[in-house]
């Protein structure tokens, strides 16, 4: 019997950067059984950090346009043009995009959407909320299959925006274990004594760094924190940093194309989220054996603390998390710890369940 054809898969991105929600479609584009499926990717635009994460064999499309509503007739001509069999998204907005656009379309793909943050923490600050939250009602409940990170995601999705139990499905962010830890090797840290701590992200008022340094000048010892990401609160994170008198004890690092060796040099990764969907920081520094401390508001968090049983700690901001940072003791590593993630969020096994998504 002749083999079937390879399913032709679009992915949609709004562009490349260096974003968690990004960084996971790439990963799950990068992974595919290239026998089963034949992936391209279509962006708005394409620049961004992950430009180069992007394998050579993976067809790229840019309409040229950085707004959707500039893009989405350009971003149709592209569909019509590629005829893709399955459409993927990953971000609230354009997941909407792409559920409207399947329908303009005389070959009509199979639709698979993933939801990136926790809906109701992340569409009270979008712009143009209502508009949002009432395209979630009217045609997240139509997508073939709706990706959720935790059980806790699928269940509000469910509840609030009528998405039917069998079109919804959990599905773990994908973390390469190996590769890591690879990358990892040999650990980084900051030099000198006391409990080094290391906090990775988007500089934005998501991530909740500005009021985990409004707590740091309460903690004692001789502890030093390093921030890796970039973003729009980098100016102001620097300036309150200062203010607060925490200028040789915290550093903003900037972007890090290899975080993987400051988790596994640290004795804490620190995850003040307002909100998250599933936090990839949080899995990368488990694979590569550093314990988690994280506000209970971060997405599937408690989850993943039953999971990964004594390596991840939910403290609330304030006296809380101070707590737990203060009974953090300094270990210095010559090279990764042994990895304390669970098995389920391994890449192979996300992989194979993201496979049969699409192949429906």
């Amino acid at each position: 019997m002749k083999p079937a054809a390879p399913i032709r898969v679009a992915f949609v991105l709004p562009n490349l950067a260096a974003g968690g929600a990004e960084r996971v479609a790439l990963s799950l584009l990068a992974g595919l059984d290239r026998q089963r499926c034949r992936a391209l990717l279509i962006v708005l635009r394409e620049d961004g950090a992950l430009r180069a994460a992007l394998p050579a064999d993976v067809a790229l499309y840019s309409t040229g346009r950085p707004r959707l509503l500039t893009a989405f007739v350009p971003l149709l001509r592209t569909l019509r043009r590629t005829q893709p069999d399955v459409l993927f998204s990953t971000l609230g907005y354009v997941n909407l995009a792409v559920l409207v656009l399947a329908r303009l379309l005389a070959k009509r793909p199979r639709v698979v959407i993933r939801e990136a943050n926790m809906p109701s923490a992340s569409l009270p600050r979008q712009n143009l909320a209502g508009p949002l939250v009432l395209g979630y009602r009217l045609l997240y409940r139509i997508a073939d299959a709706v990706i959720a990170s935790s059980r806790q995601m699928a269940n509000e999705l469910a509840q609030r925006f009528a998405v039917p139990a069998a079109r919804l499905h959990v599905l773990a962010n994908p973390v390469d274990s190996a590769g890591l830890r690879r990358q990892a090797t040999p650990p980084v840290r900051a030099p000198g004594d006391g409990a080094r701590y290391v906090a990775c992200g988007r500089l934005t008022a998501q991530k909740g760094f500005d009021r985990l340094l409004d707590m740091l000048p309460s903690l004692p010892g001789a502890w030093q924190l390093t921030i890796l990401g970039d973003g729009p609160d980098y100016d102001a994170l620097t300036r309150q940093a200062a203010a607060l008198g925490l200028g040789d004890r915290v550093r903003l690092a900037g972007f890090a194309a290899n975080p993987w060796s400051w988790f596994a040099g640290a004795d804490a990764l620190l995850l003040p989220s307002r909100w998250e969907g599933q936090s990839n920081v949080a899995l990368e520094a488990l694979a590569c054996g550093c314990p988690v401390i994280a506000t209970p508001e971060a997405g599937g968090i408690g989850e993943l603390a039953d999971e990964a049983a004594g390596a991840v700690q939910l403290a609330q901001i304030g006296a809380p998390f101070l707590a737990a940072l203060a009974a953090v003791r300094p270990a210095p590593p010559a090279c990764p710890r042994p990895s304390l993630l669970p098995a389920r969020y391994e890449a192979a096994a996300v992989l194979a369940q993201f496979q049969r998504l699409l192949e429906g």
